[in-house]
C-alpha cells in the first residue's frame, strides 16, 4: 500500500498521462489550478511554477540555489591587486571541503605546474573546483582537478 500518489510529476490528476494513477488523486487547493501543490502554499507572486533552467552544474539565473549554493555569474570587480604569499603548508591533493569555504570569495591559487592566478569558485565537487580565473583583463570560467591544486588562499 502506497502512502504516496502515484502521479507523474507536472500532470493535473485525473488527467491521462504517460501512466494512469493507481491510488487517490491530489487534492486541488483553491488559486493552484495548473501547478504542483506546495505545503508552503502558492509561489509569490501567485501564477503557476515552473522550474529553472538547468545548466551544467543545476539552475541557472539570478538567485538560483546550484547544488552548493547560489550559483553566480562572474565577479564584476578585478581581484587584489596584490599577489599573497603562498602558504607554508602544501599537501599531496587539497581537500574539497577545505577550498568549498572559500566559494564566492576571490582566491588565490597555486598549481602544482607553477601557475598561480585569482580564481572565483562557484563549483567544487569531489575532485574538481570550477568558477571564474582571472587573466590579468576579464573573468574566464575555468576549471580544475583538485590534485593539481599545490596551495590555495581565499579573501573577502
Amino acid at each position: 500500500m502506497s502512502l504516496m500518489p502515484q502521479v507523474p510529476f507536472g500532470t493535473q490528476p485525473g488527467t491521462p498521462g504517460p501512466f494512469t494513477p493507481s491510488g487517490p488523486s491530489l487534492p486541488q487547493f483553491p488559486g493552484t489550478q495548473g501547478s504542483f501543490p506546495s505545503p508552503m502554499g502558492p509561489p509569490p507572486g501567485g501564477g503557476s511554477f515552473s522550474p529553472p533552467p538547468q545548466g551544467p552544474f543545476g539552475p541557472i539565473g539570478p538567485g538560483s540555489q546550484g547544488p552548493l549554493g547560489p550559483q553566480a555569474q562572474a565577479p564584476t570587480a578585478p581581484p587584489p591587486q596584490f599577489t599573497p604569499p603562498k602558504p607554508l603548508v602544501t599537501a599531496y591533493a587539497i581537500d574539497p571541503l577545505a577550498i568549498s569555504g572559500c566559494l564566492f570569495r576571490n582566491t588565490f591559487v597555486w598549481l602544482t605546474n607553477g601557475e598561480r592566478f585569482w580564481l572565483y569558485p562557484i563549483f567544487v565537487g569531489r575532485t574538481s573546483v570550477a568558477g571564474f580565473r582571472w587573466n590579468g583583463r576579464f573573468w574566464t570560467y575555468y576549471g580544475v582537478d583538485t590534485n593539481r591544486i599545490d596551495s590555495f588562499s581565499c579573501f573577502w
